[in-house]
Order: C-alpha cells, then sequence, then structure tokens
C-alpha cells in the first residue's frame, strides 16, 4: 500500500475543502445564504452529496452544514514516522474532496454558468467546448446505452497526453470498445486531454462518447455525479443509504480513471474519492501503487502503464468484459461513431436520401442458394465517383440459417443503421425506402469501398445474431436501372410484412414476451410485450423479442404463456401475473397491459415517453424526453422520469414508447386514445399519421385537431378551455377519478 499516494491524497483534500469553503462564505456575503442552487435541468440537487448523505442543497446556505461534514472525513497529513493504518482516512479525505468539488462547481452556477447547459454537443461557433454537468434528459437517454451493453462503462480521463495525436489514438480505443470518455482536469502545464482531442479535429460531446465535463479539477465531479445519479434514477438506490449507492456503482456501473501525466495533489484527492465508488486509476506516470483489493474489484491504483497500453489495463483493472470484434475495415469501428456527423465540406459521396433514391432490403434464402461472405457491387464504386458527388443506393442483404425464420428479416433488417453507422465516416439515415448515406473524405483515403459495406453487415450479423444466422452475402446496387428495379421487389415484400404483422393481435397471440435488459439498473421493472404492445423503450416488439429469444434462449426476452384473462378489458391474464412475481422479485403482484389507473406496468427509466393523466381534463397527456419545457401536470419530463422510473408501478403515470400512441390497445381500459388531449407539439407533428389512423377508426376523424400542444397551454385550466371550445371527446367520457 503506498503511503505517498494517500499522503498526497489527504494533503489534496485539506487543500480543496479549504478553498471550497473560501469561495461559499464569499458568495454569501454577496449573494444572501438564501441564494438558489442547482445544476441546471437536473431533480438532484447536488447528486454526490445528496446520494451519499441525503442532504438536498438548495441555497447557499444549505452548504454550510455540508462543508461542517466535510471537516468531520478531513484527516490530518501522515507524518513521516507515523505507520498506523490510513487507507481508512484517505477515503474520507477523499470523499470530502468529492463534495467540496459538488459544491465548487454548483457556485459557477451560481455566479453565471461557464457551460454549454443543456447541450449534447458542442458547435463550430461556440466560444468553447465544456458541457458541464448533463441534465437529466441527457442522463436518460444514455442511460438506455448502459443498460443495453451497448456502453460498458466509462473511462474518466484527466490530465493530458503526451501528444494531441496519442490522445486521439487512446479516445479511439475507447470508442472502438463502446465505452464513454469523460474528461475534466488539467496538468501542470495548463493542459488537457479534451483540447488535445480537438487539436487533432476529433468530435467531442455526447454523440461521439468523448464528453468534455470541464477545464477544472473540480469538473471531475460531473462523472461521479453521472454514476450516482445512474444509482438513484434505474437502480432505485435511496439518497443517503451511501452503502447501497456506492455497492450499486461498484457492481454495474463499470468505470476507471485514466491519469495522464504527472498527478498533482488535488487529483490524489479525488481519486482516493472515486475508490470508495469501486473506481481504481490507472496512469502512465511512475509512482507507487496502491495493489491491495478490497474496495475495488482489483488493485486500486496502477501506475507506470505506457499510453499504448493504458486502455487495455484500465480494462483488466476494472474487469470489464468487452466482446465487440475487430472488423476488417480501414476506419475504426465502434458505436461511439453512430453519433458522427459529416458535413457538406467533409463529404466524398452522398448515396441516396431526398436528392437521389436509396433502400436497404434483408431477406432470407435457401442455405445452399447463399454464398457466405460474398460481397458484390453492381454500379460504380465509390473510386469512380469524383468528391461531392452523388449516387443511388441499395443495399440488398441474403441471409440464410437453419433456425432462420421469415419474420425475423425486418428485425435484421432494421439492424443496418446502428451496424453501418458504427463505422467511422459513414452517417446512414432513414430505413427502408428512406435511406440517406454520406460517406466521408476521410474514410475514402483510408482505403474505404462499397464492398466494406458487405464487410461490416457480415461481421456484425454473424456476431450479434449467429444463433439464426449462418450465412451473409451482400449486394450493393449504384447503377440506378438495378436499384430500381430491385427496390420494386423489396417494395411488394414490405407491403406482405406489414400486413402479416398488422394481422396479429393480442387476443389471438397466446405467447407473450418479457423483457429484463433494464434490470441491471432498475432491478424490479419488467417488460411484458405484446403484438401491441411495444416495450416502452421503443426498441423492442413482440417479434423482436422472440427473435432475441431464439438467439439467446437464456438471454433477457422469455416467453410468457399469458393463460386464461382475468380481466380482458385491463388486460390481465393468470400467466402474466404468475410470471410478474418472481421475475420483479416478488415486488409486484399483478400486471395490467392496458391501464394506466389500475396496475400499469413498471417503468424503468428508459421510456421514449411518459403518459400521464390529467383529472381536472379528464383526459391523457404524452410527453417525451425531447421535451424541456412545462407541462399540464405541473412536472417536467425529467421530473417525471424521477419519480415514475427506476421499476416503480405507479397508478395514474406509465412509461411508454412513442409507438404505442397509435396502438388499438393504448390505456384502452380508460378509452383509449380518445382521452388523449395534450402532446408536445414535436410529437404531436410526429405522430399525425398515427392519430389520424386511430381517430378515424374511433369515429372522431378530427382528433387531431383537438389535441392541445404547448402553444395552447401548460396548465389544466388553459388547456380546458382550449379542449371545451373544440369539443373533445374525452370531456364526454366517465370520470376517469371513478375508474380508480
Amino acid at each position: 500500500m503506498s503511503k505517498q499516494v494517500i499522503t498526497a491524497g489527504i494533503r489534496g483534500a485539506n487543500v480543496v475543502v479549504d478553498r471550497v469553503e473560501g469561495k461559499i462564505n464569499a458568495a454569501i456575503a454577496k449573494f444572501g445564504a438564501d441564494k438558489e442552487v442547482k445544476l441546471p435541468n437536473t431533480a438532484y440537487y447536488l447528486p454526490v452529496i445528496y446520494g451519499i448523505t441525503g442532504m438536498k442543497v438548495e441555497t447557499l446556505g444549505d452548504m454550510l452544514p455540508v462543508m461542517e461534514k466535510c471537516r468531520q472525513l478531513l484527516a490530518d497529513v501522515p507524518v513521516d514516522n507515523c505507520w498506523t493504518p490510513y487507507l481508512g482516512p484517505g477515503l474520507d479525505s477523499g470523499m470530502a474532496t468529492l463534495f467540496a468539488f459538488d459544491m465548487e462547481e454548483a457556485l459557477k452556477y451560481v455566479e453565471g454558468s461557464p457551460y454549454l447547459d443543456s447541450k449534447e454537443d458542442p458547435e463550430e461557433t461556440d466560444a468553447d467546448i465544456w458541457l458541464g454537468a448533463a441534465d437529466d434528459i441527457i442522463l436518460r437517454k444514455r442511460g438506455v446505452e448502459f443498460v443495453d451493453g451497448s456502453a460498458p462503462g466509462f473511462a474518466a480521463v484527466v490530465g493530458a497526453a503526451s501528444s494531441p495525436d496519442a490522445a486521439l489514438a487512446i479516445a479511439k480505443e475507447l470508442q472502438e470498445k463502446s465505452i464513454y470518455v469523460f474528461m475534466a482536469s488539467n496538468n501542470e502545464n495548463g493542459n488537457c486531454f479534451s483540447k488535445q482531442l480537438v487539436e487533432a479535429e476529433a468530435q467531442v460531446g455526447w454523440n461521439t462518447r468523448l464528453v468534455p465535463f470541464g477545464y477544472d479539477h473540480s469538473a471531475a465531479i460531473h462523472a461521479v455525479g453521472f454514476a450516482v445519479r445512474a444509482a438513484l434514477t434505474f437502480g432505485g438506490q435511496t439518497p443517503g443509504d451511501f452503502k447501497g449507492v456506492l455497492k450499486y456503482i461498484q457492481d454495474r456501473v463499470f468505470a476507471f480513471i485514466l491519469a495522464l501525466g504527472p498527478v498533482c495533489d488535488e487529483q490524489y484527492a479525488a481519486a482516493c474519492g472515486c475508490i470508495n465508488f469501486g473506481v481504481p486509476v490507472i496512469a502512465d506516470t511512475d509512482f507507487p501503487e496502491v495493489l491491495p483489493t478490497g474496495v475495488c474489484t482489483y488493485e486500486h491504483v496502477v501506475t507506470n502503464i505506457p499510453e499504448t497500453e493504458i486502455v487495455t489495463k484500465g480494462i483488466e483493472v476494472r474487469g470489464l468484459k468487452i466482446t465487440i470484434a475487430k472488423i476488417d475495415i480501414p476506419m475504426s469501428y465502434g458505436p461511439a461513431f453512430e453519433g458522427e456527423r459529416i458535413k457538406k465540406d467533409a463529404m466524398h459521396v452522398e448515396l441516396g436520401g431526398p436528392k437521389s433514391f436509396g433502400f436497404e432490403f434483408a431477406y432470407s434464402k435457401p442455405l445452399d442458394e447463399v454464398e457466405d461472405g460474398k460481397f458484390t457491387v453492381v454500379g460504380p464504386n465509390i473510386k469512380d465517383v469524383e468528391v461531392g458527388g452523388l449516387l443511388p443506393i441499395g443495399i440488398w442483404i441474403e441471409l440464410a440459417g437453419r433456425k432462420f425464420q421469415e419474420d425475423f428479416e425486418p428485425i435484421l433488417e432494421r439492424q443496418c443503421h446502428h451496424l453501418l453507422n458504427g463505422a467511422e465516416g459513414i452517417l446512414h439515415i432513414g430505413q427502408r425506402d428512406i435511406v440517406w448515406m454520406r460517406i466521408s473524405k476521410k474514410a475514402v483515403e483510408a482505403g474505404f469501398t462499397f464492398e466494406h459495406f458487405g464487410t461490416i453487415l457480415h461481421a456484425k450479423m454473424h456476431n450479434e445474431f449467429g444463433a439464426i444466422v449462418d450465412k451473409v452475402q451482400v449486394t450493393i446496387f449504384t447503377d440506378p436501372d438495378k436499384v430500381k428495379e430491385h427496390l420494386e421487389i423489396a417494395r411488394k415484400t414490405w407491403v406482405d410484412r406489414d400486413n402479416r404483422l398488422a394481422d396479429m393481435n393480442d387476443e389471438t397471440t397466446e405467447t407473450f414476451y418479457s423483457c429484463s435488459l433494464c434490470q441491471s439498473f432498475a432491478p424490479t421493472h419488467v417488460c411484458v410485450v405484446t403484438p401491441e404492445r411495444p416495450g416502452l423503450c421503443g426498441a423492442y416488439n413482440w417479434l423482436d423479442c422472440r427473435a432475441s429469444y431464439e438467439i439467446n434462449e437464456h438471454g433477457p426476452n422469455q416467453p410468457i404463456a399469458k393463460g386464461d384473462p382475468m380481466d380482458e378489458r385491463l388486460g390481465k391474464w393468470k400467466g402474466v401475473d404468475e410470471f410478474v412475481v418472481p421475475a420483479s422479485g416478488n415486488a409486484f403482484e399483478s400486471f395490467a397491459a392496458y391501464s394506466i389507473l389500475v396496475d400499469p406496468m413498471t417503468s424503468c427509466g428508459c421510456f421514449e415517453a411518459i403518459a400521464a393523466c390529467l383529472f381536472a381534463a379528464n383526459g391523457i397527456m404524452v410527453v417525451d424526453r425531447d421535451y424541456a419545457g412545462d407541462t399540464p401536470c405541473g412536472m417536467a419530463f425529467s421530473t417525471l422520469a424521477g419519480s415514475v422510473g427506476g421499476g416503480l408501478q405507479t397508478p395514474g403515470f406509465v412509461g411508454i414508447s412513442k409507438f404505442y400512441i397509435g396502438s388499438k390497445k393504448f390505456i384502452s381500459a380508460e378509452g383509449g386514445i380518445k382521452r388523449l388531449c395534450w402532446l408536445p407539439k414535436a410529437l404531436k407533428e410526429a405522430s399525425k399519421d398515427m392519430i389520424d389512423a386511430r381517430g378515424a377508426e374511433v369515429g372522431v376523424p378530427n382528433l387531431y385537431d383537438m389535441i392541445a400542444t404547448e402553444e395552447n397551454g401548460t396548465d389544466e385550466e388553459t388547456i380546458m378551455a382550449f379542449l371545451t371550445e373544440v369539443g373533445h371527446p374525452c370531456l364526454e367520457m366517465d370520470q376517469l377519478m371513478e375508474m380508480m
């Protein structure tokens, strides 16, 4: 065990606490003790303090008791002749440092935020790149990736690499392994990892998983805060239950620190704090290590690791399991590149889209009619196209497998979007016959050709769907006549598929499916997916779950024999309840598929939208995570999500997918879509076709025009006037309060 590391940490902790105490006193003298303190658009106060102690910091005056707590945790700096145990005091001092950093960052917002609040990505016009604390919308949006395993963890990078090129190499290696990179803290020369990436022309931001929190040492608290909020939001941990929060993060939020360059006392202090959460430190400089296990999974502090090996060592020490295979293409590959933008001046060629036409299509054939690994280009290849050129595109995928079923075709076809977007330099938008792609100049200069589309799809479909796929053959059409010819074939198949899926309903289906992907964050949550009710995240429908079960019969999607009906109006079946009880850890006894008031389905936090009752209006509102404004129920989405998520069953509220709005079973127990009386404008416009179709089916063809938005009001009294004026059908329906 390193006395040098712990001594430096305690020394740094004392400096930090003294500095922050001075800043608090100065702020109170300037603004008064009642001055409001908060992080923008979050419901977790100062999250590390709140999660560990349960203390709510809402004003400057509320910081004073926290500062007293910091003083209690601080240890004296060990003297040279002291050999008593010092790891415990060092960890306590580290926690005091984190509390102080939490307050120091909050004080910045009191003075006027130095960060790009509520932005996911810095823009070219921004004078700086720092994003500060992630708001609740970002937390929940990105939380899905930590739940489903597409983001196995995050690396908190402090300091700076030896050069911008070295920084870029480290970042790309982490991206290729799907690991988020949370960046903060400068080195002794004032340089930092984030600015090195910008200098190397990397795109930073949440969409590329390279997140620049801030320049100061204290900005590293936003990485810890993200983990704590995940424990509270998705894990159902109770604020103040520090053992539960720390254990949850150690077991489920896999993180490690990469310390690049010389480490100062403040960074030692923060590292001591992070060890409490099971987060180890891997450094590229040479100083004594802290190797005994006990708090972290393996070693606590590992040093003198070369830059070229530091990512691998970090993954090893944290105990992360990475399963992404190396794709044989000339560019980097990983889910982080799905957020990459390719602007016109960086583009070599545009494929399909509004100026041309394009499609992607997957279908199955007998095994002996598919040649595995055969990639063909029919028409001009990318080397034949001038820079800035335009081509039609047809991606034709032939699949074969002993366990492959026709119903799996649309599922694998929909995988093209994220599978192709995972390649650096490829932008993919849309599906079916609205495909729009761009290939960057850098990708072409690196050696990319259209055959590499086949390389990516072949490798990833074998890796991810190997249980049902034995052969994959890909043909890329760029000849206009061939694209049109095969597009017509595809369209006929899509019509047949839609008709087949449209004919499915809950009444004639005897087997439903569960989805427990989110139990890693919400242990009591269980999705029950039916043909007419997709998973609340919007990513899984009944066919997807069935395919997932075929791929992995021990996976998160299990069949449920629905059994005898107990209440057909509510959507209750004996077999479903018998499954839900043990699957929820005996937390819930019953589940109603079609009701928002009686035993509604639990919500994990990954929902696309939330439906909520508006009792005064006798209707139901739906708000999606992209809407950050006020709603008629008095709570913004982030506040609602904090109340509904975490695996809770909350009568009057339920997490849903956007697509569910158009289902015949949408809250049908309470009257269905005729209850829908308020939507954010953007969601309403995006749902118009579904609303028009369902409105006509229920005898209200002008229902779309009767639904209020934020332009009509954001309180029940105001929208009541609008609903009365337009004669919304919810006003004439049975009272919601009487249906509970």
